[in-house]
C-alpha cells in the first residue's frame, strides 16, 4: 500500500476529487493547509499599509491506496490539478506498512 499526499491549490480540488473519485477511490482525506515554496508569498495592502503573507492557502489530500493504483492516481491528480503557473503544488508518495479498519478489524488492502 501506499499513501498519496497531494498540496494542491484551493480552487482545483472539485476536479481533483472528481477524476479520483471516477476512478473507484472511495475515500480521502481533505485538509486546509498553508505554506510557501518557490511562490513564496505575496504582498496585500490593508487599510494603506502593505504586509507580506507568507503563507498561502493550499489544500492537501491524502489518500491511502493500493500499489496498482498509485500511477494512474499520480497522474490524474497532475492532470487535473495543473494551471501551468508556480504553486501548483506537489505530489508525495510513501509506503505504508499497516492499515486497519477499526470497525471491523480488517487490515491491509481489505482495510481500505
Amino acid at each position: 500500500m501506499k499513501k498519496v499526499e497531494c498540496i494542491i491549490k484551493p480552487f482545483k480540488l472539485d476536479d481533483v476529487k472528481n477524476a479520483i473519485t471516477e476512478m473507484g477511490i472511495s475515500g480521502m482525506t481533505v485538509s486546509e493547509v498553508r505554506g510557501f515554496g518557490r511562490q513564496k508569498g505575496h504582498t496585500e495592502l490593508y487599510r494603506g499599509a502593505e504586509y507580506q503573507v507568507d503563507f498561502l492557502p493550499k489544500i492537501k489530500l491524502d489518500l491511502v491506496v493500493t500499489d496498482e493504483q498509485v500511477q494512474a492516481i499520480v497522474e490524474a491528480v497532475q492532470k487535473e490539478a495543473c494551471t501551468g503557473r508556480i504553486g501548483d503544488g506537489k505530489i508525495f508518495v510513501s509506503d505504508v506498512e499497516q492499515s486497519v479498519r477499526i470497525r471491523t478489524g480488517e487490515s491491509g488492502p481489505d482495510s481500505l
